[in-house]
């Protein structure tokens, strides 16, 4: 991509440093690094000026709790608000809240939010929210896996009370999204898709899960799979469900822990192929949401987000004729 290709459209991002106010403590994985280390990185490229960058709508001018209801209990939501007014603790051995989680993850859901507003006012057809904490892992009654609300779940139920029809999530995070599939496989108008390896944690996610409405299907794949692997896992099986499925937005729950460099998993991902995956979303020619999920080694989570983008700012691919 040259830079006149990449100033010839315009990508928000959706991004706050309250983010980094997110405290999982020494050593967890889950760290305010990965977001800023990733910003850092994407303000250093020659395309730089091609992103458009926006803070997240306040907690204060819209709460996202009505739509975080639609996906998790008033009990579950309540107890993390008030450990958070507690100073702090843990919803599972490896989920810490810390005294400002409960807001910075309010926050997070805004943005998902604020990121579906800018893709059904059609200021873009593609749109990054860059948060943390993530979410695909939270159920309806706790959080585990280092996510506190289901983002991706929760965007995908504002999309449909915007008017839409049909939404569909592709979750490429290494491991997975067990809440998210839990908090939409029964919902008629939404469709879940997710490449994951496996064995991994958190063990769901078989090929025999479909859903209520045939509307989920599962990747799981071995240790070690590569690039090639996945782009002919989406050409054969996720690119022929989505465009039967005719979702009007899609929703990506963009983990970068399937990269090489991961110290969480053991599969083969470069960056360079999370930009040819975006490709091939992008021949859908749907709007996208990606929403950051995980992504542990910073080197790696940096440069595969840069790619996503980059890809975003191309001419999106041509959709395959049938027959």
């Amino acid at each position: 991509m040259n830079l006149e290709q990449a100033l010839s459209g315009r990508l928000p991002i959706v991004y706050s440093d309250r983010f980094l106010d997110h405290d999982t403590g020494l050593g967890h994985p889950e760290r305010p690094e990965r977001l800023s280390a990733t910003v850092t990185h994407l303000r250093s490229q020659p395309w730089s000026t091609a992103l458009d960058w926006y803070l997240p709508t306040d907690l204060a001018t819209r709460s996202p709790l009505p739509w975080i209801e639609t996906c998790h209990s008033l009990h579950y939501i309540d107890s993390v608000q008030h450990l958070a007014e507690r100073g702090g603790g843990s919803l599972d051995p490896d989920t810490p809240c810390s005294a400002a989680s409960y807001e910075v993850a309010l926050l997070a859901v805004n943005v998902w939010l604020d990121g579906i507003d800018r893709l059904l006012t059609r200021q873009s057809q593609a749109a990054f929210a860059l948060t943390r904490p993530p979410g695909h892992h939270a159920l309806a009654t706790h959080g585990m896996g280092f996510c506190l609300f289901g983002n991706a779940a929760i965007a995908a139920r504002y999309a449909l009370a915007q008017g839409l029809t049909k939404v569909a999530i592709v979750d490429w995070d290494v491991h997975h999204g067990n809440g998210t599939q839990a908090l939409v496989e029964q919902q008629p108008a939404i469709a879940y898709v997710s490449l994951h390896q496996s064995p991994a944690y958190p063990g769901t996610g078989s090929a025999s899960e479909t859903g209520f409405y045939e509307n989920v299907r599962n990747l799981p794949l071995p240790p070690g799979s590569d690039g090639q692997d996945y782009r002919q896992c989406f050409e054969t099986i996720v690119l022929p469900f989505l465009r039967a499925w005719q979702p009007q937005l899609l929703i990506v729950s963009a983990g970068y822990d399937a990269a090489a460099a991961d110290p969480l998993a053991n599969m083969r991902l470069q960056p360079a192929d999370y930009g040819a995956l975006t490709q091939q979303l992008r021949s859908l020619q749907i709007p996208i949401l990606f929403g950051l999920e995980g992504g542990y080694d910073l080197p790696a989570l940096s440069a595969s987000v840069a790619a996503t983008l980059a890809a975003c700012l191309e001419p999106p691919s041509a959709p395959k004729q049938s027959g």
